[in-house]
């Protein structure tokens, strides 16, 4: 991995944390991604399960790990099952972790070869009332795809039938939402290589560049940084396509006089960051883009202020919302009779303003948690409102990643260029 060496008490604590959620004599069983194909022998980059990996912080493929608090056998509470290193494996792809490595990455010190597995797991089963596996469950998921997890749980429920199994799941969305001091810290960085990128790009955007151009210059950055890479498919959307939520084609020129909405975050040890700037190509924001930003801006102040303890999600939306209705009114974009007679359920800004404000933020972009729950101390969100013009070819979407404290909400972008005098010296220094 490229990322420095994380210090294992964080998953040391994290398994302690979820140790106390399970009933009474059970056992829970987490999965390693599977390596993706592509086609004839090629791979996708392999990307670690982020259940496991918070709380093992093994980031190896076909690991598994098993965790029984209360195993009559103290050793045999927290297992990792690794795929062992032969000379072959070491030669092509490279020395798999030992088992002294793997302790030294979790702290878990009983590691067993997947070929003890399935007598293990058998031994184990009896004597344990009910299984937890886990299963994607986030209301995003694409599940098209059997995962490795998906095949564990036909092979539990075909040998062991009248074993009960319940949902992990649920206990790991909990814990996940609140970030530790130390998984902060990791976020931190992400953003902050994020921060780096774009200081690299403000001044190199100009009309005639390519967008992929752009892509390719933080791709540059966040490497030179640790990171692996873009934590999501990178949006860098000119013109027309500022106006398109989820445009990843990143194909064309930017022209003179054209809108460049930049969405991207860097991944630092698995973790996400999540930023979007809109610039003007040329480096000077017109009559028209510079009061639209300047609108998407006090909304994204005025939301930012919101996310603290307590702050139900729902009712942040609504009240983002009512914002919203009064800058495009003063755009002159919505009519302040017409949002009088608005229906209440399809209220009129959202022909300028469609997705919602917030996500959870961490191990994934959209990162696990309920909606339902009030907001707590320790979560992380972005908070990106934003206004498509579709007539104009003018979208302007603005997200920074915000910490809930016990106080103020604490931007984890702080340091980021935003505001528009400070977005226009950079590009034109």
């Amino acid at each position: 991995m490229k990322y420095l060496a994380i210090d294992s008490h964080l998953f040391i604590k994290n398994r302690k944390k979820f140790s106390a959620k399970l009933a009474h004599n059970t056992f829970a069983i987490f999965n390693a991604n599977d390596v993706m194909p592509t086609n004839a022998d090629g791979t996708m980059p392999f990307r670690q399960n982020n259940d496991l990996f918070w709380l093992s912080g093994v980031d190896q493929e076909e690991s598994l790990l098993l965790l029984y608090p209360e195993n009559p056998n103290e050793k045999e509470r927290e297992i990792l099952f690794l795929k062992e290193t032969n000379k072959e494996i070491a030669i092509w792809e490279g020395a798999k972790l030992s088992k002294e490595d793997a302790f030294n990455a979790s702290g878990i010190r009983t590691v067993y070869w997947l070929e003890e597995l399935e007598s293990k797991l058998k031994e184990l089963i009896i004597k344990a009332d009910a299984v937890y596996l886990n299963k994607n469950i986030h209301s995003r998921a694409a599940t098209e795809v059997e995962t490795r997890d998906d095949r564990f749980r036909k092979k539990i429920t075909e040998k062991f039938a009248s074993k009960q199994i319940k949902e992990v799941a649920p206990i790991m969305h909990e814990l996940r939402s609140i970030k530790s001091d130390t998984e902060i810290a990791l976020m931190q960085k992400a953003c902050d290589i994020t921060e780096k990128g774009l200081r690299r790009i403000l001044p190199f955007i100009k009309p005639g560049v390519m967008e992929y151009e752009i892509e390719a210059e933080l791709m540059h950055e966040f490497l030179r940084n640790r990171s692996n890479g873009f934590a999501y498919q990178p949006i860098i959307g000119s013109g027309i396509d500022s106006c398109v939520l989820h445009y990843i084609e990143n194909n064309k020129a930017c022209n003179d006089g054209d809108i460049l909405l930049m969405d991207f975050g860097a991944e630092y040890a698995n973790y996400a960051s999540d930023l979007t700037r809109t610039v003007p190509v040329n480096g000077r924001f017109s009559e028209r883009q510079r009061a639209v930003y300047s609108a998407v801006l006090h909304v994204m102040k005025e939301a930012t202020s919101m996310l603290r303890p307590g702050t139900i999600y729902k009712e942040y939306n609504v009240e983002v919302g009512k914002l919203m209705e009064a800058e495009l009114i003063k755009l002159g974009l919505l009519d302040k009779h017409d949002v009088q007679k608005q229906d209440p359920k399809n209220p009129l800004y959202r022909k300028y303003f469609m997705h919602g404000t917030s996500h959870y933020l961490g191990l994934d972009v959209h990162d696990v948690g309920s909606i339902e729950t009030p907001m707590q101390e320790g979560m992380v969100f972005t908070c990106e409102p934003g206004i498509y013009i579709l007539e104009e070819a003018l979208g302007i979407r603005l997200e920074n990643d915000i910490l809930i404290t016990k106080d103020k909400p604490f931007d984890l972008m702080g340091n980021i260029p935003i505001e528009l005098e400070e977005i226009e010296d950079i590009m034109n220094a």
